[in-house]
């Protein structure tokens, strides 16, 4: 007679290989990965050296402060949700127009000095080649630091930044059925939105975005962590409180931090407490490899959100401003 636990440790090395395997197939077909105009080979002859100066420019940046890695992934997330994957957030305020990032939802976005440190590189090395669009893409995409991937490029820059557009970000105290829509209109399923969620693996959060769940007396939150959160939120508004415990690492202890009913905001409980989502959930709470898997592939799908083509966009020579 076999053992169980013997049987749950060989099926569970089953699916790493699986899944292991599916990211190698996905990886090496990656580099004819080609969707609305964009491809893996874009600046492959205007400008090969693009990779190894992201790349080094986010590595430095991380080295200096681990904390934009989560800025970074956020700030590319909020673009693509707004007006697609632009760089419109990047645009900075005129005396005639308020632009997306002095929306409240963008006040605490960081790392703009680092996409403004590539940019200033690739102008020298390539003038006018490289959109801001695609650097902040290829930003986010290597401070998360999890799973490594290549993206397709060729994003133009858009010309419209608003601060009424906004509103189409999804707000820190949505449920499982608000999160659905919202993510559901840009054709997420409700796997990517839980593997998209799951980029809160890194960073923090302040507490007036859920101080509301401590006075409401939320009943999917752990009475200790209820207390964790009351103290942090003791020092203000402003006080920050991490999502899980490895703030600046790209892992899967978010899920598992759900799973405990110690998620900070309503947005990140929900999942765990719907029924529609939880078993997502639960599944990259077990198998990290799964979760990888999936948050690269509703990345690529993210990242190809509403891009613009040469005729509706242009390559900024800053990315603060309109050219």
């Amino acid at each position: 007679m076999r053992s169980p636990n013997l049987v749950k440790m060989v099926s569970g090395n089953f699916v790493g290989v699986v899944l292991l395997v599916e990211i190698i197939v996905v990886m090496m077909s990656g580099c004819r990965f080609e969707a609305n105009g964009l491809s893996m080979d874009y600046y492959f002859r205007s400008c090969p050296i693009l990779d190894p100066i992201m790349k080094n420019t986010v590595f430095r940046a991380l080295q200096a402060d681990p904390t934009l890695a989560a800025g970074l992934v956020r700030m590319h997330f909020h673009d693509c949700f707004v007006e697609g994957c632009d760089g419109s957030v990047l645009i900075d305020s005129t005396n005639d127009n308020t632009a997306e990032k002095d929306s409240p939802a963008n006040l605490s976005l960081r790392g703009y000095e680092v996409i403004d440190a590539a940019k200033e590189q690739l102008e020298r090395m390539c003038p006018g080649v490289v959109s801001c669009a695609d650097i902040l893409a290829m930003a986010a995409r290597d401070a998360a630091g999890g799973p490594m991937y290549e993206i397709p490029k060729g994003r133009k820059d858009g010309r419209r930044s608003r601060i009424e557009d906004t509103i189409n970000l999804p707000a820190p105290t949505l449920n499982a059925s608000g999160l659905i829509t919202i993510f559901g209109k840009h054709g997420f399923t409700v796997e990517e939105l839980v593997a998209l969620s799951g980029a809160h693996t890194l960073g923090v959060a302040s507490c007036v975005n859920f101080k509301k769940r401590l006075n409401d007396v939320d009943q999917n939150m752990d009475a200790d962590f209820a207390k964790t959160l009351s103290k942090t939120c003791s020092s203000g508004d402003n006080a920050q409180q991490p999502f899980d415990a490895t703030r600046n690492s790209f892992d899967n202890l978010y899920f598992n931090t759900l799973q405990r009913k110690a998620g900070v905001l309503t947005s990140d409980q929900t999942l765990f407490a719907d029924s529609r989502t939880s078993g997502v959930v639960n599944g990259f709470a077990l198998n990290q490899a799964m979760f990888f898997l999936s948050f690269q592939r509703a990345m690529l799908k993210m990242g190809a959100l509403d891009v613009k083509d040469a005729p509706n966009g242009e390559v900024r020579k800053n990315c603060h401003k309109i050219n």
